[in-house]
């Protein structure tokens, strides 16, 4: 079952889904009038959302590119999302050609676009599978062709882990992820938050869609990190984690904390 408790090799488009909304944002075309409709309702009530969401996955290159160049060569990349491109494979294997990605989706468009744009070299897979349920998703059979979990690997939680309901204990998920790991692999998470803006009406523009949006302050963000040592800069604003270039203007608006983080021995 997705998130959204439709079958999930059906494709439901009576609702908004947050994979889609966001294609939309960043211009993409994969994604439907009730998406769009949802991502304008967003863009009225967070002005910033559209150059929030680009920092967000700028952010996610440049997390990659620091995993990839400190050794790690598997990712786990969980709430991929449609595959703008460069994403997380083409991203890494500028960095190291032999980096393996698997990824995650629950929704069934993301699976079927991603299918048809990855190698079919076995060293990238796409797997439908729901973050609420990180077991299945640690044992499932194509997750595993990929990613050998008794090395390092870098998980990713880029913009995912804010659809998550404090009754579905996002603590609790992550921690089972975090301890699927051995030492010395990374977790590359983005949150929403309301901390720089009061962000209630775009919360709301969720209400109607397959998965509410959670906001988190700081302090909730910071402790998804349990287990790991933050790389500097820390937690941050991800116009402002490593930037490579001047941050974009009204960077200090954008409600996206970001990190880095290296699980200790």
């Amino acid at each position: 079952m997705g998130q959204d408790g439709v079958r999930a090799d059906g494709i439901d488009t009576s609702k908004p889904h947050p994979a889609r909304i966001y294609d939309y944002l960043l211009g993409g075309k994969d994604n439907y009038d009730v998406d769009r409709k949802a991502a304008d309702a967003l863009a009225a009530a967070a002005p910033e959302v559209r150059i929030g969401v680009r920092a967000n996955r700028d952010f996610m290159r440049r997390a990659v590119r620091y995993v990839v160049e400190n050794g790690v060569r598997q990712i786990l990349d969980v709430g991929t999302g449609l595959p703008t491109s460069p994403n997380v494979h083409e991203t890494a294997q500028e960095v190291a050609p032999d980096v393996r990605v698997a990824y995650v989706d629950n929704d069934p468009i993301v699976n079927a676009h991603a299918d048809a744009l990855l190698s079919r070299s076995g060293a990238t897979s796409i797997v439908l599978g729901d973050l609420r349920d990180p077991r299945a998703i640690l044992e499932d059979p194509d997750v595993r062709a990929v990613i050998d979990f008794d090395r390092p690997v870098a998980l990713l939680l880029v913009a995912v882990v804010h659809f998550l309901t404090d009754a579905d204990d996002p603590a609790g998920i992550v921690a089972t992820l975090r301890d699927a790991l051995p030492d010395g692999s990374y977790l590359v998470l983005t949150h929403a938050t309301s901390d720089f803006a009061d962000r209630t009406a775009a919360q709301a523009v969720y209400s109607k869609a397959s998965a509410s949006l959670n906001l988190r302050p700081r302090a909730e963000v910071e402790r998804f990190f349990d287990g790991f040592d933050l790389i500097e800069p820390g937690l941050s604003q991800v116009p402002f984690w490593r930037p490579d270039g001047p941050p974009p203007p009204r960077s200090h608006e954008i409600g996206f904390y970001g990190g880095v983080a290296r699980k200790r021995a």
